[in-house]
């Protein structure tokens, strides 16, 4: 299965993996899936570290760096991700989020978060 984690996700997994719940480490873990990244996590990463927030001090140059080391691939954005967002009901106001969940319909991918509002989405969203 393919799976797209949204940041906070990608974050503990490379770098505080005992914040993952045990469902969330079984998805990661499982040799069947496929695991990826979206450069909206890095792009929510070098935005909220340059605004100061402590729980996004990592160099999202390293963080991409170590995703691809560690056989993740990337889920490029495209313009039909950005108009899907349109469809979009309004239950969650990040950006960033909006775009994990619309690339996640578009593309038929299980978007796994940690977040209870991004769950609350229709379609392959999956709180772990």
């Amino acid at each position: 299965m393919k799976l797209l984690l949204d940041t906070h996700l990608l974050l503990w997994a490379a770098g505080v993996p005992d914040r993952l719940s045990a469902a969330a480490r079984a998805w990661l873990t499982d040799p069947l899936n496929e695991l990826l990244f979206s450069p909206a996590s890095l792009w929510e990463v070098a935005i909220k570290r340059g605004l100061g927030r402590q729980d996004f001090q990592v160099d999202p140059r390293a963080l991409r760096r170590g995703l691809l080391d560690n056989d993740y691939r990337e889920l490029p954005i495209s313009s039909d991700h950005a108009v899907a967002i349109d469809s979009l009901p309004p239950l969650h106001k990040d950006p960033f989020d909006r775009m994990l969940v619309a690339q996640a319909i578009v593309e038929g991918v299980t978007l796994l978060t940690s977040d209870a509002a991004v769950s609350q989405y229709p379609g392959p969203v999956r709180r772990v």
